[in-house]
């Protein structure tokens, strides 16, 4: 029974955690779409708020690949957007919210691969994603009067990452809160791409079919490099208990 009722407490948390992400990006993008600096800077510190609120019941292993996924999510943005101009801001900077939600987005994330709807339907949702993506990729191509060759390249490359990749159902879950994200934050005229991709020369969409791609990438650095950082916190941590750090010299 308390197994039962944990079970149950942990997974209204984690539908909780996902519907406020999906709730507090659209909210987010709509209000900037007219804010000031004053608001934006405003959004940000709630943002880093809410992160911390739902950051409490998660593990070790967890919180620091979002501290990861945040780190070089933000280093991404100040290169793409700033120095290279693929997309553009409103203020031709990075707002304050961005950085606390790329953190939300990417927990939103393996939130969702945990879920057991996720795990028993792993199939039908790959097949839906892929579905969606491949229509987005090929009206963009073909039919959109705005041509998104970009987009489509990048669609190819997160279907490899899809099927090559260490954590398929983060993927996914990253797809759909990065699609949700990325049409919303450019329908409110929060941000723009670009006509031309700046690095290859192609076209791109606005937003580009396969930008799912980037937070994908992201994902996998936060996956791969936290279990490391969490053994070097956990040895730094021990030597401190122990009265051996730092070293004596001599």
């Amino acid at each position: 029974m308390g197994r039962l009722l944990a079970d149950t407490v942990e997974g209204g948390r984690d539908i909780a955690i996902i519907g406020s992400v999906f709730f507090f990006v659209a909210l987010a993008l709509y209000l900037d779409a007219s804010a000031n600096l004053a608001l934006q800077n405003t959004m940000g510190y709630c943002a880093w708020f809410f992160l911390g609120l739902m950051l409490l019941g998660e593990s070790m292993a967890v919180r620091m690949q979002v501290v990861v996924a945040i780190a070089f999510a933000t280093i991404g943005e100040y290169f793409a957007s700033v120095y290279l101009g693929a997309y553009i801001y409103r203020f031709e900077n990075v707002p304050a919210y961005v950085p606390p939600g790329h953190g939300m987005v990417y927990l939103s994330a393996v939130v969702m691969a945990r879920q057991g709807l996720f795990i028993l339907y792993r199939q039908q949702i790959t097949w839906l994603v892929l579905a969606i993506g491949g229509i987005w990729s090929i009206w963009g191509l073909f039919f959109a009067e705005r041509s998104d060759a970009a987009g489509a390249l990048l669609f190819v490359i997160f279907v490899y990452c899809l099927y090559k990749g260490r954590s398929p159902l983060v993927y996914l879950g990253a797809f759909f809160i990065t699609t949700w994200l990325e049409v919303v934050g450019t329908w409110s005229g929060t941000w723009y791409w670009v006509q031309y991709d700046p690095v290859l020369g192609l076209s791109q969409g606005n937003p580009p079919s396969g930008v799912a791609v980037w937070y994908v990438m992201v994902d996998a650095l936060a996956l791969a490099l936290a279990p490391r950082l969490v053994l070097a916190y956990e040895s730094v941590r021990r030597l401190f208990k122990r009265g051996r750090f730092p070293p004596q010299i001599g």
